[in-house]
């Protein structure tokens, strides 16, 4: 069995995945509804990302209240793009995959790198 590390590659960081990760401002916080995207192993399935960050971000909290929750996650492989520099042959940069994390109502995960 892969470990969490080897199913959670990185945090993928953009204008979009930020503000899907603030959620919904004009509901209360208890309500908000927040959602993260990870890179993923291209092998992962969703009940592999669900189990891993739940791993990776309940380790150390003792207190139930405390743990995060994986409420829905959504996958996605994205095609590497052809590139070519200059006058060499063309290449392709890798095919990846990328996991939409949502947490359940209310809930934020701490160390996101935002």
């Amino acid at each position: 069995m892969k470990s969490a590390y080897e199913i959670i590659v990185r945090p993928h960081i953009t204008e979009k995945s930020v503000a899907l990760s603030y959620g919904d401002s004009r509901r209360p916080e208890a309500e908000v509804v927040r959602s993260y995207t990870f890179v993923v192993a291209t092998t992962a399935n969703k009940l592999e990302v669900k189990w891993a960050i739940e791993q990776i971000y309940n380790t150390g909290k003792k207190k139930t209240e405390d743990h995060i929750v994986v409420d829905r996650v959504t996958t996605v492989s994205v095609k590497g793009k052809s590139r070519r520099v200059g006058n060499r042959p063309k290449g392709k940069k890798p095919d990846w995959k990328k996991a939409i994390v949502t947490l359940a109502k209310g809930q934020a995960l701490e160390d996101y790198g935002v």
